[in-house]
């Protein structure tokens, strides 16, 4: 009898089911869940309401939406102004924000909460936009608003996350320089990742801006490393109809239409705070250490204009250093001359030096050092004794293996028919012998170790350059009769002029002047010990050929400057002569600098390739960017930007004009060069548009 199906026994219902989702399963591709949400979070319900005036215990603060939000990165985003002391309490939980303020409310103060662009919605992440939720515990809501960049004085790159805050003028025109450093700033805002910042609900008045990486968030500059920006331009708040064009899109890629909408436009909308670090930060003496036995270090948080007097405990400290200053006398590296000195475990010294005290003044201060050598005793003698082992197997593999191959010359000169001859014993005493040689070694002294230095700018020289030899330790004596420059002529090499000097007083580095001619070869010949260090130890002999480039790889730019010399805070800038013009590379390194003769920098010996300009004017005519000082009211020295790039190619001469004050130096770097690059804004995503167009 055949069976009948179990498919047959099943209920009619659940049959017609599983073959519903057979068929479902048969097609191909994802199933649609529906569209997605492209709507915005939208504001139903606020507590205080958006924009009410008289609030008087608004201690806590909530605003309700119609989904689910979150709030991204709360802590940099969203700034409260006027400032709050004790940091205020922000948190998003599932419709709703809520803040809580800890400070009492100030009496007739419009409250500002901005969140830019940090409230999303939970699912899509489509931003609400740029949201301020402000209310006010007098009569009216202020809505003046002021903005700018803040951009770092050395290099106008822009700043992200920095403080810009803002005081009042009232009557006055001016602030006593001690507003910044006593009074909290009064209304604040922070800058974007493009340094961009707004400062929201202000009253009609004047104002005075000032900016600030605020370590310890109270709101004013009392500590010098803190990164500071200070303006005397006056900001006078005004407002005007006006209107912009705003982008409806279609998808991420194409757009429907341009919409130019009606909006309030605040002034000034221009302020361009350039930030820095004072050079008179707080000195104290960082750290000493002692890497070898015949170097010690000294490390200071800040310039100084004189050396530290050191006074030696345990040994006779006349004539024992060389001293090896950084530039600013903030790296100090003593050299130990003396073998009875750096062979001590342990140098005792005390040292006597300026450093800024409790009121903030530079005074005498006294420190004990004992400095123990990292490099001990026993590990110098380990590796010496590594050191000469590898030399012994190195002297002795390479002795056996000019033995053997002696051994096998002599076979081969014997001819076959002899070596055929040759009987078993007498083979074994060879055998016996040789080895008795090689047991027998006698290990000569290990060879001089010569002082090791690098010499730069040697391989294919451009004729405005010159040889650096920059040595680890510094020199006691270089001989210039053992150092010959000779210059080809025809197929000869002939002696030529050269100077030898040391660079910025560093007695570890020195550079090589001569007269270089393009497209020609120069011979460099060191001898044995025409330079000897403070420890006798002698350079080896060696010979270097140097050849200059011919002048049809090179290109040639002449920069020409024009305009009126005037910052963006309205300071007439000094003429022409003061400014330092840099041609630099793509990482926004200076290649050649010049200083500007009537108006005009001219750099030769340009090798083809992308280049951008920078200037500065050197105010105090060192040859230095030098940065500012809040206490001397003294600003950094301004600098600016060609705002394009500049290709150069080779057997080119280029004539650029370029008035440094035509735009703003917000607008100026170049974005190729910019390392702060700007976030990428949140947009709704049109996901919606962009599956209809794949179908």
């Amino acid at each position: 009898m055949k069976k009948k199906s179990s498919l047959h026994l099943l209920p009619l219902a659940i049959v017609a089911a599983i073959l519903l989702l057979l068929h479902a399963c048969a097609r191909i591709g994802t199933p649609d869940g529906g569209p997605y949400d492209e709507t915005p979070p939208r504001v139903v319900r606020t507590s205080p309401r958006l924009g009410e005036s008289n609030v008087k215990h608004a201690k806590r603060i909530t605003i309700e939406f119609d989904e689910f939000i979150k709030i991204d990165n709360a802590a940099e985003k969203v700034v409260i102004s006027p400032p709050q002391i004790q940091q205020p309490e922000i948190e998003a939980n599932g419709k709703k924000v809520t803040i809580s303020l800890l400070d009492s409310l100030k009496p007739d103060m419009t409250y500002t909460i901005d969140f830019a662009d940090a409230i999303v919605d939970n699912n899509e992440g489509n931003p609400y936009g740029d949201f301020a939720f402000t209310f006010s515990t007098g009569q009216q809501v202020d809505t003046f608003q002021v903005s700018g960049h803040v951009l770092d004085a050395s290099n106008l790159e822009p700043i992200k996350g920095i403080l810009v805050g803002l005081y009042r003028l009232d009557s006055l025109q001016s602030l006593p320089d001690s507003t910044f450093r006593t009074l909290p700033l009064e209304r604040i805002s922070r800058t974007d990742s493009r340094g961009h910042f707004v400062v929201k609900g202000l009253s009609p008045g004047q104002y005075r801006a000032f900016a600030l990486k605020d370590m310890n968030q109270n709101y004013l500059y009392d500590q010098r490393a803190e990164m500071l920006a200070f303006s005397d331009r006056i900001l006078s708040t005004s407002s005007r109809p006006d209107i912009r064009p705003d982008t409806i899109w279609h998808d991420s890629i194409h757009y429907d239409s341009i919409v130019m909408t009606p909006y309030i436009h605040y002034f000034p909308d221009d302020i361009v705070l350039t930030a820095f670090e004072s050079a008179n930060q707080d000195r104290y003496l960082l750290k000493s250490e002692r890497p070898t036995p015949q170097r010690f270090s000294l490390y200071f948080t800040s310039p100084s204009d004189t050396l530290p007097r050191l006074t030696a405990l345990n040994f006779d400290a006349t004539n024992a250093f060389t001293i090896d200053a950084s530039l600013h006398r903030d790296t100090l590296h003593y050299w130990i001359r003396d073998s009875l000195i750096y062979n001590l475990d342990t140098l005792d010294i005390k040292i006597d030096f300026f450093a800024t005290d409790t009121t903030g003044q530079l005074a005498l201060t006294t420190d004990t050092l004992h400095l123990v050598s990292k490099l001990t005793r026993e590990r110098i003698a380990r590796q010496e004794q590594e050191k000469y082992d590898e030399w012994v197997k190195t002297y002795k593999q390479q002795l056996k293996e000019e033995r053997r191959a002696a051994r096998r010359a002599e076979k081969e000169g014997a001819g076959k028919e002899e070596v055929g001859k040759e009987e078993a014993g007498q083979d074994k005493k060879k055998e016996k012998k040789r080895k008795k040689d090689d047991e027998d070694i006698v290990i000569p002294p290990m060879p001089e170790e010569f002082l090791t230095y690098k010499m730069t700018n040697t391989q294919a020289m451009d004729p405005d350059r010159n040889i650096d030899l920059e040595f680890e330790e510094p020199l006691d004596t270089f001989d210039l009769s053992k150092i010959h420059l000779n210059i080809k002529v025809d197929s000869l090499f002939q002696p030529t002029k050269y100077l030898i000097r040391p660079v910025d007083g560093n007695p570890r580095h020195y550079r090589l002047y001569a007269e270089w001619e393009p497209d020609t070869t120069y011979q460099l010949v060191i001898d044995t010990a025409a330079f000897v260090n403070i420890y006798g130890r002698r350079c080896e002999a060696q010979t270097r050929i140097i050849r200059m480039r011919s002048l049809d790889s090179y290109s040639t730019l002449f920069v020409v400057l024009s305009g009126q010399r005037t910052t963006d805070d309205g300071t007439i800038l000094p003429n022409t002569q003061d400014a330092i013009v840099q041609l630099l590379d793509g990482s926004d390194k200076p290649i050649k600098t010049i200083r500007a003769q009537n108006g005009k920098a001219d750099f030769y010996f340009i090798n083809p390739g992308t280049y951008y300009l920078r200037l500065f004017y050197d105010l105090n005519h060192n040859g230095l960017w030098d940065t500012g000082d809040y206490d001397q009211h003294l600003q950094p020295e301004p600098v600016y930007y060609l705002p394009g790039a500049l290709t150069l190619k080779a057997l080119w001469e280029i004539t650029q004009e370029w008035n440094p004050t035509a735009l703003s130096r917000a607008k100026q770097k170049p974005e190729k060069i910019t390392k702060q690059k700007p976030d990428k804004a949140k947009t709704i995503k049109n996901r919606n548009a962009e599956r209809q167009g794949s179908k």
